[in-house]
């Protein structure tokens, strides 16, 4: 077949593929949290809010309409003259404006300002919440990539092993039953390798609903560091950082600014506000008239003591809430700051002492096994030793880099990557 026909050949099969059969989308986390940010439906929602609460603030500086009376009076259609009706009629047109006293209408808008201001930190803090869920989501994805490489190494490994021990026994050098052994250990390290493609679907599938994304399983996948790090920051360094960041402690301090704007606005609500008037009107034999007039309410009975009472018990409520957050601020960031160095200490033993352990036993077992100097036992138990330590070295990085989103949340910034 000549050049030109595997061309064709080729080029037909790469039509006849779906599209974006062979398209993999994989992406870092700073990528996993634009998208997140530009798509999820709740923070879309969030946004939603805060546009209709910077809508109301149209509507709080908007001044009073005027109000306008026309009338006609004295329409006598059964006088002598059937056929000039409106020989004695009186015309009248009037108009009045309420002008609004004591700054309403500016603390009106201030209030409502300070009402978008809170509901945006609201949306920041929730948008806080939800960078952890995306956090944990993709650090439990690459957790379950990490313990689906180490069942494939293991399963290998172990392949290697039975293909050696198959090797001996056809030699004669060990028994049928401890071959059989062999074998049916084998099981564990399948399951091991199911469950890890089971779990790192299923946190693909939470990871994508996060992201509002309908890509394929087996087309998406993410990439990035899994593992840990030593802290550079202290205690007081994140509570600090925290009160000047955290968005809830920011909303309450903010709500408390709103409810004292509000107890000005319940005062100046209290004050009269006149009504102008003008009126304009024919009145026979006079030709034409105009007229104006002021009312002004008579504050015998101040109307508005039980909204000024509320108003100013809403000031001591809010500020009673501040104080409540800032007290959950410090106790978010001293539990996580103690999850993280919890986690830190065990990882140090590990990565310094536990893991080669593990793995020079593993091969100086296996070793002997295979040249008949260890019994079958000792060779089983350095296997489950082995994959008992890497297991847990992997679930404890998974652990820490959790622990590090939830101290990332509590600080209301990425301080730890």
């Amino acid at each position: 077949m000549g050049l030109r026909r595997w061309v064709g050949v080729v080029a037909l099969i790469a039509g006849a593929a779906p599209r974006g059969a062979f398209a993999q989308k994989t992406l870092t986390w700073q990528q996993i949290r634009d998208q997140f940010e530009a798509t999820n439906p709740t923070l879309r929602a969030g946004q939603v809010s805060v546009n209709e609460a910077r809508a109301q603030e149209i509507t709080a500086y908007l001044r009073p309409n005027p109000d306008m009376t026309s009338t006609l009076d004295q329409i006598d259609p059964f006088t002598a003259n059937p056929y000039r009706p409106l020989t004695w009629a009186l015309p009248y047109l009037s108009a009045s404006y309420l002008h609004e006293r004591g700054g309403k209408r500016e603390l009106r808008l201030e209030s409502a300002r300070k009402a978008t201001a809170v509901a945006g930190s609201e949306l920041e803090d929730q948008e806080r919440t939800l960078l952890f869920d995306l956090r944990s989501a993709f650090v439990q994805t690459l957790q379950e990539k990490s313990v689906l490489t180490l069942a494939n190494e293991n399963l290998a490994y172990y392949d290697r092993v039975l293909g050696v021990s198959g090797d001996r026994f056809r030699a004669g050098d060990i028994a049928q039953v401890d071959l059989d052994r062999l074998e049916l250990q084998r099981v564990q390290f399948e399951t091991d390798l199911q469950s890890a493609l089971v779990n790192l679907r299923t946190a693909k599938i939470q990871l994508l609903t996060l992201l509002n994304d309908r890509t394929a399983i087996e087309q998406f996948d993410v990439t990035g560091a899994f593992e840990f790090t030593e802290p550079t920051v202290t205690l007081e360094e994140l509570r600090q950082t925290a009160l000047a960041n955290r968005p809830d402690l920011r909303a309450a301090l903010q709500a408390v600014d709103k409810a004292k704007t509000d107890y000005r606005l319940a005062v100046a609500n209290g004050t009269t506000d006149p009504t102008f008037g003008m009126d304009l009107a024919r009145n026979p034999p006079i030709a034409a008239y105009v007229g104006f007039s002021v009312t002004i309410p008579l504050r015998i009975f101040d109307r508005n003591q039980g909204e000024k009472a509320r108003t100013e018990l809403d000031i001591h409520r809010n500020e009673r809430l501040q104080e409540a957050a800032e007290a959950q601020v410090f106790s978010d960031v001293d539990s996580a700051f103690a999850t993280l160095n919890s986690n830190l200490v065990l990882l140090r033993s590990y990565k310094a002492k536990y893991l080669e352990q593990a793995t020079r036993v593993r091969d100086t077992v296996s070793f002997a096994y295979q040249h008949g100097g260890a019994s079958l036992l000792d060779f089983l138990n350095a296997q489950s030793d082995y994959r008992s330590v890497q297991l847990n070295y992997l679930n404890l990085v998974g652990a820490y880099m959790t622990a590090a989103s939830q101290l990332n949340m509590a600080v209301g910034m990425e301080v730890i990557k």
